[in-house]
């Protein structure tokens, strides 16, 4: 029997902080830099927060966003020795679930129905590992939570960290040596 991963959708495998980022860019015609989002809520980083998060409430802001780099090359990988699931909280915006899976089904489709998990509070997923980027999210996990690096949770040490998806399988190769991910 396989173990098993969870794996959040933004900021993990979706890079919703650029997608913010043009979204607002081109609602409002001021760009902010990733880097203002460095240790703060992520649309605290722009001049008018509450403008910025309605954005997410318009349809195709999570249809249209750009995967985050090596996610899907990553997720093919440790599919062969893991079962992976892709975990979202999904239900907070309304056009969420159906654009997340839609999304799910355009970038990661060796991902099936099976295996996606649309919920309000993570709290009940029991993987062996999460891959996240939210501490409300990890600080509460069963299995043993890896933190994804964001611009809102830079500065933060507490969880194991990982920067990119390469560090993800170097990780997990550390943790599983008898699984050998090459």
């Amino acid at each position: 029997m396989k173990k098993t991963i969870a794996v959040d959708m933004d900021n993990v495998i979706v890079d919703i902080e650029a997608n913010w980022i043009n979204w607002y860019a081109n609602a409002f015609g001021i760009r902010v830099t990733k880097e203002a989002m460095y240790g703060i809520p992520e649309d605290q980083a722009f001049p008018d927060p509450l403008a910025a998060r309605s954005l997410l409430y318009k349809p195709g802001f999570f249809r249209y966003a750009p995967v985050v780099p090596g996610a899907q090359e990553a997720i093919i990988k440790l599919q062969e020795n893991y079962d992976i699931y892709i975990v979202s909280a999904a239900m907070e915006f309304p056009n969420s679930l159906p654009e997340k899976y839609d999304w799910l089904a355009e970038h990661f489709p060796s991902i099936t129905w099976k295996n996606i998990i649309f919920c309000g509070d993570k709290s009940v997923i029991n993987t062996d590992y999460l891959i996240d980027d939210h501490f409300k999210n990890l600080d509460f996990h069963k299995g043993r939570p890896i933190l994804f690096t964001a611009g809102h949770n830079r500065g933060i040490d507490r969880h194991t960290r990982v920067n990119n998806w390469e560090e993800v399988l170097t990780l997990m190769q550390q943790l599983e040596e008898p699984h050998q991910i090459t």
